[in-house]
């Protein structure tokens, strides 16, 4: 894209403006015009690569000397400057991508990965991602899963280098070795440049003569491959766990991607866990309930007694603490609320109906607090 107003005036800085108040006031504007932000104004998109344009040339010491001595002449095919650097600009999705860290399309909410490229130009393999679900008990004490999965592996019958022979390939003449090609693109406002994948090597800089016949030249293949992975004790459900290199392997040679295992715990029959904390409904005997003793209630780690006063009433909530999971960050456990129903009897013999009928009556409504306290308000409520 030809640029016509100052780099300065655009990025909205003074000359002698350091180069964290321009890296700030990049990213301000940036986030602004956005072409995400701004998917109704086609004049957005126009902006957003005129700042990458700007911030590209002035966050590099020696391409802003040559702008403050040259103007855009410095970057001009046979100007003054004579054309700083061979390739023009950038593309300004990768400016916004380096200065706000991660892709764009992370930044956004997308998803992304494997764009990088390691500092001698090979490229980078894809960062994967992998759905694993797990039980309430895995992701309470932890667990170590072996997880199956196709991606892109080393070819180890030419040790990732992609010749018949292991002795690599020359530099290919299509990018000089850089592993990128400028690509002129029509666009929003006119022309602009974009960095590519170099068609020829793959990103890898080198022109392979005698291809490997089990990886085709490229110093990987697909493959189903095993990776095992550690779960720490206190993960929760949507947690996202990475495996550093375990991602699709780099083209010759070229880094690995990333691993990213995102955890689904699945519903459990008993547990409801809300932070740290558990809660479960059991059923309390009608005679407990009255008469008290004790209550055998679940945990993560067996059965426990927990003590019920004579008199309790449904809904009580029991608390037992230490009993929930741990804080994945400070150790520290959640508790176990135990919430108590009382069981109601359904299925009376005669004479147990007689017997229950007698108990009623001898206990009056004396004995009955719940239902005092009810008649007390309902009196307030009707003026009674």
């Amino acid at each position: 894209m030809e640029s016509t107003r100052d780099y300065y005036e655009v990025l909205g800085v003074s000359k002698d403006a350091s180069a964290s108040d321009i890296k700030k006031s990049y990213r301000k504007l940036a986030m602004k015009f956005h072409p995400d932000q701004n998917p109704d104004d086609p004049g957005a998109e126009e902006k957003f690569k005129e700042l990458g344009e700007a911030y590209e040339v002035l966050s590099d010491e020696e391409k802003r000397a040559a702008y403050d001595r040259y103007g855009h002449a410095a970057f001009k095919s046979g100007g003054q400057g004579g054309g700083f650097g061979p390739g023009g600009f950038h593309d300004p999705m990768d400016i916004f991508s380096q200065v706000f860290g991660g892709g764009f399309g992370d930044f956004f909410g997308g998803g992304g990965g494997g764009r990088g490229r390691a500092r001698d130009g090979r490229k980078r393999g894809s960062d994967l991602r992998y759905n694993l679900e797990i039980t309430l008990e895995e992701s309470a004490n932890g667990v170590s899963k072996e997880l199956e999965l196709e991606k892109y592996v080393r070819c180890e019958t030419c040790g990732a280098s992609g010749s018949k022979s292991g002795g690599g390939g020359k530099t290919c003449t299509t990018c000089n070795g850089l592993g990128i090609v400028q690509q002129r693109m029509e666009g929003f406002g006119g022309i602009f440049r974009k960095q590519v994948v170099c068609p020829a090597c793959d990103g890898s800089g080198q022109e392979i003569s005698d291809p490997c016949p089990d990886c085709r030249g490229q110093g990987r293949f697909e493959k189903m491959d095993r990776v095992k992975i550690k779960i720490p004790a206190g993960v929760d459900h949507g947690t996202r766990l990475r495996s550093s290199g375990n991602g699709d392997a780099g083209v010759r040679g070229g880094p690995s991607g990333d691993l990213h295992i995102v955890l689904h715990v699945k519903r459990h029959d008993v547990f409801e866990r809300r932070g740290e904390d558990l809660f479960c409904e059991v059923p309390l005997p009608f005679g407990t309930a009255a008469l008290g003793g004790e209550l055998d209630v679940p945990t993560l780690e067996g059965a426990a007694s927990i003590k019920i006063p004579a008199g309790t009433q449904g809904g009580t909530i029991f608390r037992l603490r230490n009993s929930g999971i741990k804080d994945i960050s400070s150790g520290r456990k959640g508790d176990l609320h135990v919430e108590v129903r009382v069981e109601v009897p359904t299925r009376l013999s005669g004479e147990q109906k007689d017997k229950l009928c007698a108990f009623t009556e001898s206990i009056g409504e004396e004995n009955s607090p719940m239902r005092e306290s009810f008649l007390e308000k309902a009196k307030r409520f009707f003026n009674l």
